[in-house]
């Protein structure tokens, strides 16, 4: 399986080119609980624990899943209707450069109520399809905003919306990895999410049949925009 990247970069006069690149997934880490602020990741943890989701033994935590759950595809298919998604930064290693995407970390949450590390692993990750180097944007990274939209009552509403300010540095992120000492060709970390805004029944994690990821880089006027639909499987006892 093999992901395909128009992959961005910008040169210091600010010329920018595009390189089209073809990567074949050999690892993926799901970074979580990696809040910057103390507080907000007290509320993410209390988010998920109004779900059934047990607090985590520490953070952040990263969690290792089956690379083959990346994929840039239109629409995936879960199992049953309570699975969501969450926009996160990803980061990508090729050809001896970090590269920045925008991803969601699709999960079960019944599952994810009994074991977080499994309740990853049980669904498909959509990735985007343009990623910007990450170096051109290190030095501004807490400028750069990341949002996400659901269908929802028949139109589309915010559900996350931020800047990268609100997680971890992402080099420290990154550098915390288990096995960032050899950094492998095909590599991908998730680096974690925002809160959920609640809707107008004060719900905030929760499902949806599309949802819409974005990252938006403010400063070089550019964006990564990705929508996907979720096609509930029926659950068969």
């Amino acid at each position: 399986m093999h992901l395909r990247f128009a992959c961005e970069t910008v040169s210091a006069d600010g010329a920018r080119a595009i390189e089209l690149r073809s990567i074949e997934p050999t690892a993926l880490v799901v970074a979580g609980w990696t809040g910057r602020d103390v507080a907000a990741i007290e509320h993410h943890i209390e988010e998920l624990a109004a779900i059934g989701v047990p607090r985590p033994s520490s953070v952040p935590l990263y969690y290792r899943v089956a690379a083959q759950l990346l994929t840039q595809s239109s629409a995936i298919e879960a199992l049953g209707d309570q699975s969501s998604g969450e926009a996160e930064p990803v980061f990508f290693f090729s050809e001896g450069e970090w590269w920045l995407s925008v991803a969601s970390d699709h999960t079960d949450r019944q599952v994810e109520s009994y074991s977080v590390a499994v309740s990853k692993q049980m669904c498909a990750k959509p990735v985007a399809q343009v990623a910007w180097r990450w170096r051109d944007l290190q030095a501004h990274q807490d400028e750069v905003e990341l949002h996400s939209r659901i269908f929802e009552d028949g139109r589309w509403v915010d559900y996350q919306r931020g800047t990268l300010a609100s997680i971890r540095p992402l080099a420290a992120l990154r550098d915390g990895m288990p096995c960032a000492d050899a950094t492998p060709e095909g590599l991908f970390m998730t680096c974690g999410t925002l809160g959920a805004l609640p809707n107008a029944k004060g719900e905030g994690i929760r499902p949806a049949a599309q949802m819409e990821i974005e990252l938006r880089d403010p400063r070089l006027q550019r964006r990564i925009v990705h929508r996907y639909a979720v096609n509930a499987l029926p659950v068969v006892a």
